[in-house]
This record gives structure tokens, sequence and C-alpha cells, in this order.
């Protein structure tokens, strides 16, 4: 229940909408560059064009094929047995040892029948297969002498040969060698020849498989197989060939069949937009209007709809259409209508999502892709700051001409790291096409510039600039019907932008809204000070009267701005301009001449300064009448005076709904007093000079 309490208090929420459109105006977007192409194919058609992989993918089998021929081709390993040798000269030594046993028998009166089947006794069978009878008889007719040489060598001969490995397959030759050893043996030849044949009975292979070592060798073979990947960008059939199965295979491998998951890329793609757009949701958490959030709400659905239909232009060969896109006109208008920090979230934002839109366009392998992120990013990086504090047409045309000139030496730049694989042509229309893109970001700016400010209201510092201009009716206006108060606002005006700016408020706001903050005048202009050149009218009223007239002003004026359609945030001003301070002079003047009178009557109707620059008017307002009407103002007595305006207003309670604080008030006083010291500041007397007649002589 908690949850769901959460999530309907979150969807009354306009940001919520919000941020749930842009995510589903990127997907809509962005999905079907993402999502998988399929291709209605079958084996041994012909294919009707070149096509590419999407993806990366490891062909398993291929690589489980390649993993069985490295494995195949490793030999068995086969180790060499060192005993093998000791044992069959042991053996050998124990064969003659024994015929010795049965000739020391023989002195005892045994026929050599008996010896013969006494040597059967103690030798294993086998070994009387490997010769005769006639040859056992002969090696037990031997003398002591002989015996003990044919030991020798033959113990010498096999011993020598099986110190060497000896497969089954040498077998042979290693005999073969075991015999040569005795030809030099003093034997006589038919003894020789019976040893050599014991000799070569010795002689066993002496190397044994070895699994394990086999195996492990196999592992190693196979573990040094390179997987087969199908790359990203491979061309897997040409236009004009045949599909035959491994072709079939690999396309069926990389998802172009319709055998892959297209849930996959969409959920990628959705987890992409959410946390592109999360920085967003941080920037605006704290938002408290909705003009704000819709604004940009709109201004990004226009950049993405010119991205995409850009995109819908034809290109080929090496030129993009993306190289077109006005990367920088989203960018710059955010940093016109909310700020610069947002600006440049849209243009890292921008930059990532024109990658992706022209993915497909400028090569799968994804590294123009890159070139053209990082060309995006610089138009509207360039864009955010190329624009200045104070904006005009003129400097939006400008920064437009400085977008044009990063953008073609950002694409030159990466063009020339590519080694000179394009030509001049493609080299000359890359660049006509970044010009075109910085020219294009300007002139949309400025012709989009109005119709956000009329849709939305909002006040931007180009519309700032033009309400500033001397022309306007209201100010031509002022200046002809009331030049004293034009010359005030203009003082004001100057005061107000000094101070505002210190505090970090919006100094050019301030200084506009000082202008036509005493626009009112205008309809009763004689009855101001500042513009009576003779009698004050004031002195043949009544006070109430004279207090209606002042306070007039106030109403008269915001009804005027209205009239003239100017922004709210000015019209605020001059309403707020005075807040509900007392007329003091008509007020004493009032209870002079009638003992009791409400204080409230001779009070303005308000608000009260509701925002830091309509604080700051409010006193440099009062501050620039009271120092103007001193005869001789020094530092110590405009001081004096602002900092006494200034108490004045927070015992009357006339700063308690705005968010300015002690400190910011304390900057604004010296900011105040540095601005007059250097507006009444003291001359130099120059002595006059008399004009003497010229007598001619």
């Amino acid at each position: 229940m908690g949850r769901l309490r959460f999530f309907l208090e979150r969807t009354k929420d306009v940001r919520f909408w919000l941020f749930l459109f842009l995510a589903a105006l990127l997907f809509a977007v962005l999905y079907w560059q993402v999502k998988p192409r399929q291709y209605e194919l079958r084996l041994f058609d012909v294919a009707k064009e070149t096509i590419r992989s999407p993806v990366t993918v490891e062909d398993k089998e291929a690589t489980a094929r390649l993993k069985e021929e490295a494995a195949a081709k490793v030999a068995d390993v086969y180790t060499l047995k060192k005993e093998y040798a000791e044992n069959r000269v042991d053996l050998l030594s124990s064969l003659f040892a024994a015929i010795e046993s049965v000739q020391n028998e023989a002195g005892s009166g045994r026929s050599p029948g008996d010896l013969t089947a006494k040597l059967e006794e103690r030798l294993p069978p086998e070994w009387f297969a490997y010769l005769s009878s006639e040859e056992w008889r002969r090696l037990l007719s031997a003398s002591p002498g002989e015996l003990e040489t044919a030991k020798e060598a033959a113990l010498t001969a096999v011993h020598a040969a099986m110190s060497e490995r000896i497969s089954q397959a040498e077998l042979d030759e290693a005999r073969a060698k075991a015999a040569t050893e005795l030809k030099y043996a003093a034997l006589p030849p038919a003894l020789r020849e019976t040893v050599a044949k014991l000799c070569r009975q010795a002689v066993i292979p002496n190397v044994v498989y070895d699994r394990t070592a086999t195996e492990e060798k196999r592992r190693q073979a196979m573990d040094e197989v390179k997987p087969v990947k199908i790359l990203q960008g491979q061309v897997i059939v040409e236009e004009g060939q045949f599909i035959t199965s491994d072709i079939y295979h690999r396309l069926e491998l990389v998802g172009l069949l319709g055998g892959g998951r297209p849930h996959w890329p969409a959920a990628g793609l959705c987890l992409f937009v959410l946390l592109l757009l999360a920085p967003l949701a941080y920037y605006f958490r704290a938002e408290k209007t909705n003009e704000n959030l819709l604004l940009y709400g709109a201004v990004f659905t226009l950049m993405m709809a010119v991205m995409v239909l850009i995109r819908l232009l034809p290109s080929g060969g090496a030129v993009s259409a993306g190289y077109l896109v006005p990367a920088a006109f989203g960018p710059m208008l955010v940093r016109v209508l909310l700020g610069e920090r947002l600006a440049v979230m849209t243009a890292i934002i921008g930059a990532v999502c024109g990658s992706i839109l022209f993915n497909e366009e400028i090569g799968a392998t994804g590294a123009v892709s890159v070139s053209l992120a990082v060309y995006l990013l610089a138009g509207g990086l360039a864009g955010t700051f190329c624009l200045p504090k104070e904006l005009a047409k003129a400097k939006i045309w400008r920064a437009g001409v400085l977008v044009a000139v990063v953008n073609a030496g950002l694409l030159l730049s990466l063009l020339l790291m590519k080694n000179g694989r394009y030509s001049l042509a493609e080299i000359g229309l890359f660049l006509l096409m970044a010009a075109a893109s910085g020219i294009f970001s300007a002139i949309l700016t400025i012709g989009l510039l109005p119709v956000f400010e009329t849709a939305f209201g909002i006040l931007s510092p180009l519309r700032l600039i033009e309400l500033s201009n001397p022309n306007h009716p209201l100010l031509r206006k002022l200046l002809t019907e009331a030049p004293g108060t034009y010359h005030h606002s203009i003082m004001v005006a100057n005061l107000a932008e000094a101070a505002c700016e210190a505090i970090g408020a919006d100094g050019l706001l301030a200084r506009v809204a000082c202008y036509y903050h005493d626009i009112g005048k205008t309809k009763r202009p004689r009855y101001f000070i500042e513009n009576q050149m003779g009698g004050n009218p004031h002195d043949h009223l009544s006070p109430q009267l004279s207090k209606n007239i002042i306070i007039a002003h106030v109403t008269d004026g915001v009804a005027l701005l209205r009239k003239h359609r100017l922004p709210k945030e000015i019209v605020d001003i001059a309403e707020q301009h005075h807040g509900t301070t007392l007329l003091k002079y008509f007020y004493h003047k009032a209870l002079e001449q009638t003992g009791v009178i409400s204080e409230a009557e001779f009070r303005y109707p308000g608000p009260k300064p509701q925002t830091k620059e309509a604080a700051v008017i409010n006193i440099a307002d009062s501050v620039e009448a009271a120092v103007r009407s001193l005869a001789n103002p020094s530092q110590e007595k405009i001081e004096k005076i602002v900092r006494g305006i200034i108490a004045d207003r927070l015992q009357d309670n006339q700063l308690n709904e705005c968010d300015i604080t002690m400190k910011e008030l304390e900057i604004v006083a010296r900011s105040l007093c540095e601005t007059l010291n250097g507006v009444f500041h003291s001359r130099i007397e120059y002595p006059e000079v008399r004009k003497e007649k010229v007598k001619h002589a």
C-alpha cells in the first residue's frame, strides 16, 4: 500500500509525466537503430544486398571444431622408463649366473641333458623359446673364461642399447645395434652368435604411453585456439553470393534470421534511456514551477525532431548526414531560456543520441560513431559557451559562426587522423556540412526564441536586451513626457544592476525593470518632483488627494505595462517596487491638518518585494531619490542615507517575503555606496575667465 500511495502521489507531479514522455520519445527515436534487422533468406538463395554483422558474437561450433583439430594434431606422449634398462641387464646377468651355477653342478657327474633340465627350472619359460636346445647346450659347454667374456659383452651391449629411447617402431633397429656390439667380442663365432641372439631378445621398448601428459598437452593446444568471432561490421555475405550452409549458420548466429532475442535490445535501450535522463531528473528535482519543465520538454522534443528529419536525408559513401545536424541549436536555446548548466547537459545528451541515431549511416564498427559523438558534443558545447551574457541577435549570429568554425576545425582534424582516406571533394563536402550546421543552429535559435518566449512567457536575456532599446514605445513615451523620471529610472537602473550582480541576482533583469518601474508617472508627470520645472501642484491639493495621485502611478504603470504585453517579471517588479511603504510626507501633513488619521490609508497597496531583484530596486529607488535631494553629497552622507533606508525597510518588514539575506543586504549597501560615490564625486572648481573687450588700435 505504501508503494502504491507513493506512485499515485508521484503521478500527480508534472515532472513524472514529463520525464515519462521524454523517455518514451527517446526510446521511440532510438529503437529503430538498435532493433536487429531481420532477413527472409533460405539456403542457396542469392543475396540481394551485402549483409554485415550488427554485433560481435562467437561462433562456438567453429571454435569447437578448431579445438578438436588442434587436439588431434598433438602426438601421443611417451615417457622413458630408465629402470627398464637396469631390469633387463639384471635379468641377463641372472641368466649367466644360472648357467654358471649349472656348470658347477656338472662337475658332480650330471649329464648335459640333466644340466639343461636343471637350467629350465631356474629360468623363465619364455627364455627357452628364444634359443634352441643346441644353443643352450653350447652356452652350458662354454668355458668359464668364454662365459665371463660373453656375459660382460652382453651386459655392455644391452645396457648401451637401452640407455636410449626405444619405441616399438625402433625396436628392431635397437636390437640390431645391440647384436652389432658383440662382433668384436673374443668369442667363438657360434658362441658369439648365440650371445647376440640373447642380447636381441633382452632389448625391449623402454618408453610407455603417458595418458596424463598427452591429455594435458592436448588441453594446452585447445586453449591456444582463439575463439572464432564474427565481428561487428564484418561482411557475412556479398551481394549476389549464394547462401551456403555456413553463411546461413552465421546469419542465424548474429540474429539476422529471426533467431535472436529482440527483447534484449529493447531492455538495454530502456536502461540506457533512464540512465541518460537521470541527470535531468536530478537537475529538475527542486523545480517548483511547471513552465520551465514544459519549456525544456518542448525544446528537447524539437531537437530530436530535427535529428530525425535529417536522418531521413539520403547519404552515401563516407559522407554522413549526421554531420549536418545543428547540434548547437538545442543547447543554445536552453542556454538562453533556462541557463548554462542545463545547456551543457543538453549538449551531452544530444551528442549521445545523435551518435546512436546515425550509427547505421556511419558504419557498423562504431569507430566513426565515436567521431560523430565528439563532433556533436563539440558543436553543442561551443554553442553554449560562445553565447555572451549580454545577448543580442548579432551575438547569436556570431556564436553560430564560431560554432561553424569549431565544427569545421574539429571535423578536419578527425579526417586527417584517418590518414587521408578521403578525397578533396569529400573533405570539402564535410567542411561545408560542418559550417552549415553552425549557421543552421543560429537560424533556428533566432527563429524559435520568440516562439518559446511567447508560448511560455519566458523572459530571456535577448528579450531583455530588446526591451532596453530606447526606441521602445514606452521608453520614448517616458523620455518625452517625463524626462526627469526617465533620468531617475536610468540612475536607479545603474544602482540596481551593480547591486544585483554583486549578490548573484539577475542584473540585466533589474536594469530593464528599472527602466519601466515608474512608467505610470507618464499619466500625471507634473505631480512628481523630478518633472517639475516651476511650482509644486501638491501645494494646492489636500494630502489625501496627493496621496492618491502618487500611489496611482504604481497601478497606472502596471496597467500600461500589461497593455503593452511586457513580461510578467517586469510587471511584478513595477507593482512591488514600493511594497507597502508609507508616504511619510503626506501622512505627516495630513496628521498635522486632521490630528488623527490611519497610517494604512497612506501606504502603497503592495505587494511587498517577492524577489531579490525587486528588493534591491525597492531600496535603490529610495536611495537615488534621497541622494539626489542632497545639496552637497559626500561619502559619509551617502552611506548614512543608504544604511538608513535599508534599516527602515527592515524595521517596516518590507523585505520579509523575499529570500534576500542580511549578508546580501550588506553587499547591496556597499555596492550602492560605491556606485553613488562614483556618480557624485567631487569636481575641480575652475576659475572664472573674464571676457575683455579687445580694443583696436
